[in-house]
């Protein structure tokens, strides 16, 4: 049998290349969006959505209207001390408040938003949405969650619809709200407890709750996990 030498010929040499620079992970959003911003979503996108700051409308509607303080919280059922608190952003108040509050002011909670809407129907895309936050004050105190506006753009609407994302609270209170309408809700993630009147009740993902707003009553988390909701609500007008 015959001796077969294989000849292998040196490869040349390449030039060293320098490796593409890895992507700067963007710098963390100023505001709470790790649960609020949908997954998958582009952090640009997130980051491109500035938080809403209400009490600074509260205040600019209350002095255009030439209403106190004192006179602001006899007709919204509050003291003076906590209108104060909520337009300095030392309390974010919940929606139940901020019902009660834009019924005293005689607007719309939307005002609320810096919204001027003009259109007959509008589509809100992911990236648009307008996000309050109610997870830290400026005491870095967290209420337990934060709200999107998702119809922000509809002139002439009797429904508040939003995308709530409920977050464990670290003051917690068994204070419930009450205020004109109805309010539904339908859990999209997690599990969220209800509390209405006497009677208390977990919520699962796909589950839903349809009750008249009058009743008091509180939305939460469950077992201290993250839940995401989407809540739409009916208030008479001002």
């Amino acid at each position: 049998m015959k001796n077969i030498t294989i000849c292998c010929r040196p490869m040349p040499k390449r030039s060293a290349r320098a490796r593409p620079a890895r992507p700067r992970a963007f710098p963390e959003c100023p505001f709470s969006v790790s649960s609020a911003t949908p997954e998958g979503e582009p952090m640009v996108a997130a980051e491109k959505r500035q938080e809403i700051r209400v009490g600074e409308k509260i205040r600019e509607l209350r002095e255009r209207k030439g209403l106190s303080l004192q006179e602001m919280g006899g007709r919204a059922g509050y003291s003076s001390a906590l209108i104060s608190q909520i337009e300095n952003h030392l309390i974010s108040p919940p929606l139940g408040a901020m019902i009660k509050i834009a019924k005293a002011l005689e607007v719309r909670v939307g005002a609320f938003f810096g919204e001027d809407p003009r259109e007959p129907f509008t589509i809100v895309r992911k990236d648009e949405r307008r996000l309050t936050s109610r997870f830290a004050s400026k005491e870095g105190v967290s209420y337990g969650y934060s709200y999107e506006s998702l119809g922000f753009d509809k002139k002439d609407r009797h429904l508040e619809p939003f995308l709530v994302t409920l977050e464990p609270a670290t003051v917690r209170t068994e204070r419930l709200s009450s205020h004109e309408g109805e309010e539904f809700i339908f859990v999209l993630e997690g599990e969220m407890e209800a509390i209405l009147g006497d009677h208390k009740d977990i919520l699962f993902a796909g589950d839903c709750i349809y009750y008249d707003s009058s009743i008091p009553h509180k939305v939460q988390c469950h077992r201290d996990m993250p839940a995401k909701i989407l809540a739409v609500i009916w208030t008479p007008p001002a």
